[in-house]
């Protein structure tokens, strides 16, 4: 089951929570920083000792202070957006179907996403909108409920519009 919601992704109650990340892991702007300040310092320290995590691929910490039924926080590293053509869709792509497996690693089954890349990573909010819910839907995965956490109106817009298309 998919649902789109508007709101704060640290506040979800679910068994894991996806985080757009940097390479490093250590916390960055934007839905990472919230995650990051809500889970407190620890969560860097984990990240750190995993890192450098590749574009397109996730990994999961404990959640340490985020509260339950919060367990895991997915770092995932998505695409920056150069115009397209460098393959930034199959990465995008590759970050929610990691993010799965992942998750189907933990034993997590339930999910929440951001918007990945569409920060100050520049991905086209529509296109990743598609690219989120066509992976999520084609991902064989144990999840049984993924819950899009949208940050502002419009991103929860087109999530919704591409969960109908």
């Amino acid at each position: 089951m998919i649902e789109v919601v508007l709101g704060d992704i640290t506040s979800e109650a679910v068994d894991a929570i996806v985080t757009a990340a940097n390479e490093s892991l250590l916390g960055g702007g934007g839905v990472d920083g919230a995650i990051h300040r809500a889970a407190g310092p620890q969560l860097a320290h984990a990240g750190a000792a995993l890192a450098p995590c590749d574009t397109g691929d996730a990994v999961a910490t404990p959640a340490f202070d985020l509260d339950p039924p919060v367990r895991h926080v997915i770092h995932t590293v998505g695409p920056v957006w150069e115009g397209g053509g460098h393959g930034e869709a199959d990465i995008l792509t590759s970050c929610y179907r990691r993010s799965l497996e992942v998750a189907d690693e933990v034993g997590a089954r339930s999910v929440a996403f951001p918007a990945i890349a569409t920060g100050v990573y520049g991905f086209p909010a529509a296109r990743a909108a598609e690219i989120a819910i066509s992976t999520i839907r084609a991902t064989p995965t144990n999840v049984e409920r993924v819950r899009l956490v949208a940050f502002d109106e419009e991103t929860y817009e087109l999530l919704t519009a591409a969960t109908q298309g």
